[in-house]
């Protein structure tokens, strides 16, 4: 895509509006990741990502209570009729982190089909929420002394506590911390997706695009880690806008400064060498 098309533009700026609302929307975020990374989607398709979550959640029984039952509603809906579901190779494709595609393609990453798990879940009014385990993003259903815990990338399998220590130990090689269960924050989901796309990107050179398209919306959040600025810099730099570059490594000497004065200083070096590139 380009980065600079008027397309582009209108879905950044939708983009911070959703994410500095009161109460910003997982799934209009995620769809507008989407959007920004394929222009062709247009709202047409935005809205027709939108109305099949509202399909999905109307194809869920009426009258669910409890949070195992609805765990298993899902399970039984997304997982097995409409095998929504993960695999190994889903890791290697872009698609993977992009809702409106994962929709069509009903596969992706576990944080993406949690993504739809619970934006169909909430439509019919579902205790449900996102569950950040380190390395595997899962759901979990109801209030914590009945929590029920399902893997949307394994078809909604049931978690036992067992299972999420050792998703967590396999992971980190540390053991399971409690607080690792507390629902997760929309715009912390929506920047783990973005740092997966990053990742995605950092592995394949030719696509330094997508990472500072990526970069860009991360630096839209209300917050964000300082070093993305360091982050982005580094990229514009490798892609050979020094002057960029360099105005971004000033900056992030700038926040450096009051804290680390001589880091900050060693960044404002990094900006002087990358000026002098153009020599």
């Amino acid at each position: 895509m380009d980065p600079e098309s008027p397309g582009a533009e209108d879905w950044r700026r939708q983009f911070t509006e959703e994410a500095r609302s009161e109460r910003p929307d997982l799934a209009t975020l995620c769809l507008l990741i989407g959007a920004v990374a394929d222009p062709e989607l247009g709202r047409r398709g935005l809205d027709d990502a939108q109305m099949e979550l509202d399909r999905l959640a109307g194809l869920l029984p009426y009258g669910v209570t409890g949070a195992r039952a609805w765990a298993l509603a899902l399970a039984e809906l997304l997982g097995h009729r409409c095998e929504f579901r993960g695999a190994p190779a889903e890791y290697q494709r872009l698609e993977s982190s992009l809702l409106p595609e994962v929709l069509r393609r009903r596969r992706g990453l576990p944080i993406l089909l949690s993504v739809v798990w619970m934006e169909v879940a909430r439509r019919a009014g579902a205790p449900v929420y996102g569950v950040a385990l380190p390395g595997h993003f899962v759901v979990g259903f109801g209030r914590p002394e009945e929590r029920v815990l399902a893997d949307p990338f394994d078809g909604g399998r049931p978690l036992t506590g067992a299972d999420a220590e050792l998703l967590v130990a396999g992971a980190t090689g540390a053991p399971l911390d409690p607080s690792m269960l507390t629902p997760a924050d929309p715009l912390a989901i929506v920047l783990r997706i973005l740092n997966n796309i990053r990742a995605w990107a950092a592995a394949r050179p030719e696509q330094s695009a997508v990472a500072l398209w990526a970069l860009d919306l991360s630096l839209l959040l209300p917050t964000h880690p300082a070093r993305l600025r360091y982050d982005r810099a580094q990229l514009l730099v490798q892609r050979g806008d020094f002057l960029a570059g360099a105005a971004e490594l000033d900056l992030y000497a700038d926040v450096l400064e009051p804290v680390e004065p001589r880091t900050a200083e060693t960044i404002r070096g990094r900006a002087r060498a990358a000026r002098a590139m153009l020599n």
